[in-house]
């Protein structure tokens, strides 16, 4: 072998590869533009020119959105007018009780029940019936339709409120009006933030939506909208107790789909027995 072929082969042979930079980045789905000025001759060898979405705005588009999305221009007409509401309004003192528009808007039909002991009861009684009713529908599609979602809500919901209930425990209103027939039955301590009664109600007739039980759903929902007023009208729970309870319901049902499309993805994999009791 000569000394040349002997060179040639103990000199490594290294490739070189120049990485050049994107052309375009996206972040956020924000555009970042490379303009590459190979004619300058500051430091600064790249530009980035910025490209937002907004910026591409027509007035067609301006204009469209007021007429495909009156929703939410409506909620940011009424997000600038709530500011202004509430960096002007008078706060109320300590010293005074909770200002409360629900109490207001039934002050005529405290004032009746107020009068006649007998009618609270009465009414007392039957929203107490229609607890029960909540409590055994719910119940009914687990332990019988074998759907377990409603209840799952339910326990969710009711564990919340527990929480967050005696984590602030609102004063009882100085107006109230107690009966011993309503739930809980016997005039025993209650949370007020937030109204489990509402809240149950909304779940049960979500699932009766979901299972196209319109008049069924129609009657739970019309039997909540007087329990409300009920309860204003006693002074049972404030209004942003009975407003949280919608949007609870709401949300726990939403959740508990959530946990039972997990559940059954467990199910799935771990086995037909796994989770059998909450299968649906």
């Amino acid at each position: 072998m000569t000394v040349e072929k002997l060179h040639h082969r103990t000199v490594p042979q290294t490739t070189t590869t120049i990485l050049q930079p994107p052309n375009n980045i996206s972040i956020n789905k924000i555009n970042l533009k490379n303009t590459h000025n190979h004619e300058t001759t500051t430091t600064l060898s790249h530009r980035w020119s910025f490209d937002a979405f907004c910026l591409r705005w027509t007035v067609a588009d301006v204009f469209g959105l007021l007429k495909y999305h009156p929703v939410p221009c409506f909620f940011g007409v009424s997000l600038l007018f709530f500011m202004g509401v509430e960096y002007t309004l008078w706060m109320v003192p300590s010293s005074s009780p909770p200002f409360d528009i629900g109490f207001v808007a039934t002050a005529w039909l405290h004032r009746v029940l107020a009068a006649s002991p007998v009618l609270n009861t009465v009414l007392a009684g039957l929203n107490t019936v229609f607890v029960g009713m909540q409590t055994t529908y719910i119940l009914w599609t687990w332990v019988v339709e074998g759907r377990p979602r409603a209840t799952v809500a339910t326990l969710f919901m009711f564990t919340c409120r527990g929480i967050l209930g005696y984590s602030t425990q609102l004063p009882l209103p100085e107006e109230f009006l107690g009966s011993g027939a309503d739930f809980p039955v016997g005039n025993v301590s209650f949370f007020l933030f937030f109204s489990g009664h509402v809240a149950g109600s909304v779940i049960a007739s979500l699932d009766m939506r979901r299972m196209r039980r319109w008049e069924l759903a129609f009657l739970f929902d019309t039997l909540n909208l007087l329990q409300v007023v009920r309860l204003l009208s006693t002074r049972g729970h404030y209004t942003i107790d009975l407003a949280i309870g919608v949007g609870a319901g709401m949300l726990f049902d939403s959740l508990a789909e959530k946990y039972m499309n997990n559940a059954v993805v467990a199910k799935d994999v771990d086995g037909p027995y796994t989770n059998r009791a909450l299968s649906s």
